[in-house]
């Protein structure tokens, strides 16, 4: 599968999907550091990457929609979490990754557990007849 990373996280991250096999690409990788979080969006659904990050502003789901995504993954641990924690969050993921699609799906994921979120169906409003 294919990841985009997030600048808020490490290269012991990027290398644990990479050891299980996934391909993995950072958002410093591709000169996107302080990127608004809508350009790194639009890149990873441009890509078809699953983005990853600690961002909680992309659980918002009417403002980045995952079902038009390979899916978001946003990592809840704690301000100041060890790295342990951190990278059993990802564990985590990736055990999940193996049983469940991410795709088109907001995964919240914690240590000892996942939220999945299907995102909000865009409504087609009738055109107004002229």
């Amino acid at each position: 599968m294919k990841f985009k990373l997030d600048e808020n996280l490490g290269s012991r991250t990027i290398d644990l999907f990479r050891e299980a096999g996934h391909d993995a690409e950072t958002v410093l990788e591709e000169s996107l550091s302080g990127a608004p979080d809508e350009a790194i969006y639009q890149v990873s659904v441009r890509e078809q990457r699953c983005l990853v990050t600690l961002d909680l502003d992309f659980a918002e789901v009417l403002r980045f929609s995952p079902r038009a995504t390979a899916g978001i993954a946003v990592l809840r641990v704690p301000s100041r979490a060890s790295l342990q924690l951190l990278e059993g969050a990802v564990r985590n993921m990736l055990r999940m990754l193996t049983i469940e699609s991410i795709a088109g799906r907001l995964w919240i994921v914690e240590a000892s557990r996942i939220r999945i979120h299907e995102g909000v169906k865009q409504e087609s409003r009738p055109e107004s007849p002229e």
